[in-house]
């Protein structure tokens, strides 16, 4: 194996490393409630990581075993996977660049409004009645809101001071704060005399299987989380993103070297 390919079964290597961030960034995201019930947003990045990682091999094997045709169509694939990632990195900070968060007097914790997000990520996510009501009863099978309402007898005022309720368990669990209802514990609260204009506030049930999984405040709470999710995982793309361009760059430069390599043995054989 030439100098040429022995660089390029090492940055073959490491490009196979990077795919493993990558992987483990996608399988988070897709163990996450939100997600499971988003099924569209589940894969994206966990496809791309395992891509990466078989293309990754096959160049590997390539540069070791000096498989010309083989590093030319690795070489090609991971120009592709680059792009890809590149797009998809960038439609994920377009799509979460709009925050719908608000902070609300004498809350620790944050409320969410869902005209406060893109419009692409509004109508792709939550625009569809048939797709909310999918996401709906996928939210409300799962342990989100269960876990909220473990701490029944935590008083008002110690839950009102917890910074650390995701926006899927304040949009979907409780009540907006605007429609003043009193407090019981984090998942049942009582109906005032003259609630709001706000139609979420007619929406809310202390039956811990509606709640409010059919309030807006839910699905501004639903975006609230997948924004925040992507945001971490995005700086995990960067990173990978950063060393893959590094590497295909040398790694082009190494092919060309490997070719010139090889037409310089064949020429030279053909002088002795």
């Amino acid at each position: 194996m030439g100098v040429s390919n022995n660089i390029t079964a090492c940055l073959n290597f490491l490009s196979l490393l990077c795919a493993i961030p990558i992987i483990s960034a996608g399988v988070w995201l897709s163990s996450k409630p939100d997600n499971e019930c988003v099924r569209l947003l589940r894969w994206p990045l966990l496809l791309l990581g395992l891509l990466l990682l078989l293309v990754s091999l096959a160049g590997f094997v390539g540069a070791f075993w000096n498989r010309q045709g083989l590093l030319a169509l690795h070489l090609f694939c991971m120009a592709i996977l680059v792009l890809l990632l590149l797009a998809l990195l960038v439609l994920a900070f377009v799509v979460t660049r709009d925050d719908g968060s608000y902070a609300v007097p004498g809350r620790a914790y944050k409320e969410y409004r869902l005209d406060r997000y893109s419009a692409w990520l509004r109508g792709t996510v939550v625009g569809s009645a048939a797709h909310w009501g999918r996401i709906r009863a996928c939210l409300a099978d799962s342990d989100v809101c269960a876990k909220l309402g473990q701490n029944n007898y935590i008083p008002a005022d110690q839950f009102f001071m917890t910074p650390n309720i995701s926006p899927l368990q304040s949009g979907c669990c409780k009540p907006p704060t605007v429609c003043g209802f009193g407090y019981v514990n984090p998942t049942v609260w009582v109906n005032p005399a003259n609630p709001t204009a706000d139609p979420d506030c007619y929406l809310w049930s202390n039956e811990q299987s509606q709640l409010c999984y059919g309030c807006n405040a839910c699905k501004a709470g639903l975006l609230g989380n997948l924004r925040k999710e992507w945001r971490k995982a995005n700086v995990i793309v960067i990173v990978a993103l950063v060393v893959l361009i590094w590497v295909y760059i040398i790694g082009c430069s190494a092919f060309k070297n490997a070719q010139t390599e090889e037409l310089f043995r064949r020429y030279k054989r053909g002088w002795t």
